[in-house]
């Protein structure tokens, strides 16, 4: 049979982007369909313009700390409309680069939203298409409870494009995105309280990062309300009340959700080819993103396994070279360096120390170092910065490393590689550190 197309993509975020790419430089007659912006998530709504925001909330605290290194500045005005009209044109530069991306690989491109009307067919602005494969990459969406008054919430797409700021928020969830805006948002000087509903934040993280962060917000006045559910939201003269469980209630310029993300599977038709969801209505798939219609494929948030971008370009690489190159080598889960952009941010790759006793019980080192970075010597800051590492006892493999304070991203990024080949606690110790810096406590630790 022929085909209108040999691959046909739905989502052109960074899994499909990639995916189709790759596809079409292996001879691969390529289409991908967006009803959105290219990009997806991560460059629209997510990481991109979230870590410009990080960028201009970091910049009132340089401004204190200057003065202990001999700068005299005046008064830090922060205008938000001129970050918010300069970070709308950074992402419309990277719209067109991911453009051009596609144009380049010779991959045409369709505005336009796609529904799957077969195994081998999709429906897109009104035209019947078919193809012999079908990738799925439709990405995630934030969720918000339901309880009474809950239409009055943000999420986290709504922050990026903010008329005003507000005086004062309340940010609801505990995960890495609330964590992020909490501390984003005090950067910008807005009273601002993250409410969770379990007694710490960022589960699944290493609990000595997870209490570091919660000792760091609260020196910076983020007030934290652990054990806090919010039954009801209440809409008064245009301002918001929070009403807690315990019956306490508080009065809110805006209430941010940010209670996790669903996949994005309504209305793609995919019961049509007979496509199977998970309970979180996700798409499943095998361990070669196969879904249960053998023509169709799935990567990246939508099939809910690691919702991080170097994921998706990971798995969206992989389905495209195993269906037209040769069998490429599979994606691997473990050892995935991660990173919160928190105040101070926080990254981490490995087993967290929890991980770690489970898998090899009382057969473990654990170092662990907390000291306060040479940049704020000069300052009035008590921010820390903390370091851990898991070492397994008999082999001296490392395990699991977790950092937060001043550049803890850029460093594990290196580390991940270290975990990858295996690294073991002499090699660290036998590395010369770079002295005077936050990372050499990495191969001085005792």
């Amino acid at each position: 049979m022929e085909y209108d197309y040999d691959y046909f993509v739905i989502g052109a975020g960074s899994g499909g982007v990639r995916s189709s790419r790759i596809a079409s430089t292996l001879g691969a007659k390529v289409a991908v369909a967006e009803d959105s912006f290219v990009g997806g998530t991560c460059v629209n709504v997510g990481c991109v313009p979230k870590k410009l925001f990080v960028y201009a909330s970091h910049f009132v605290d340089e401004f204190h700390h200057a003065q202990g290194f001999g700068w005299q500045l005046g008064e830090p005005k922060f205008d938000w409309k001129t970050l918010l009209e300069n970070k709308n044109n950074e992402i419309s530069r990277l719209n067109g680069i991911y453009d051009g991306i596609l144009e380049r690989a010779g991959v045409e491109l369709i505005k336009g939203r796609a529904v799957i009307t077969g195994p081998n067919e999709v429906e897109c602005n009104g035209k019947k298409i078919t193809a012999k494969f079908i990738l799925v990459a439709t990405g995630s969406k934030a969720t918000v409870p339901k309880v009474p008054g809950s239409e009055h919430v943000l999420t986290s797409y709504e922050m990026f494009f903010l008329e005003d700021l507000p005086e004062k928020v309340l940010v609801v969830g505990g995960g890495y995105i609330g964590v992020e805006f909490a501390c984003i948002l005090n950067g910008y000087g807005i009273n601002t309280t993250l409410a969770y509903r379990k007694d710490l934040f960022l589960r699944g993280f290493d609990i000595s990062l997870r209490e570091f962060l919660k000792e760091e917000m609260e020196k910076k006045d983020i007030s934290l309300k652990f054990n806090t559910n919010v039954s009801e939201i209440v809409e008064e003269n245009g301002k918001f009340k929070a009403i807690y469980d315990s019956g306490e209630s508080e009065v809110f310029d805006k209430i941010l959700y940010a209670t996790g993300r669903s996949p994005n599977t309504e209305g793609l038709g995919l019961e049509k080819a007979g496509v199977d969801l998970g309970k979180a209505g996700e798409i499943l798939v095998d361990e070669n993103f196969k879904t249960s219609c053998d023509s169709i494929y799935a990567v990246g948030d939508v099939i809910n396994r690691v919702q991080l971008t170097p994921v998706a370009l990971k798995e969206g690489n992989y389905v495209a070279t195993l269906l037209f190159g040769e069998k490429s080598k599979a994606v691997d889960y473990k050892l995935i360096p991660t990173a919160i952009f928190s105040q101070p941010e926080m990254a981490t790759v490995g087993l967290t120390e929890s991980e770690a006793v489970e898998q090899f019980g009382e057969d473990l080192k654990i170092y662990k170092s907390k000291f306060r970075p040479m940049k704020l010597t000069l300052t009035d800051s008590q921010e820390k910065t903390m370091v851990k590492m898991i070492v397994q006892e008999s082999t001296g493999i490392v395990l699991g490393v977790h950092m937060g304070g001043i550049y803890s991203a850029e460093i594990i990024q290196g580390i991940g590689v270290a975990l990858k080949a295996g690294a073991t606690k002499e090699h660290f110790d036998d590395t010369f550190g770079i002295h005077p810096t936050s990372a050499e406590e990495l191969v001085t630790m005792r």
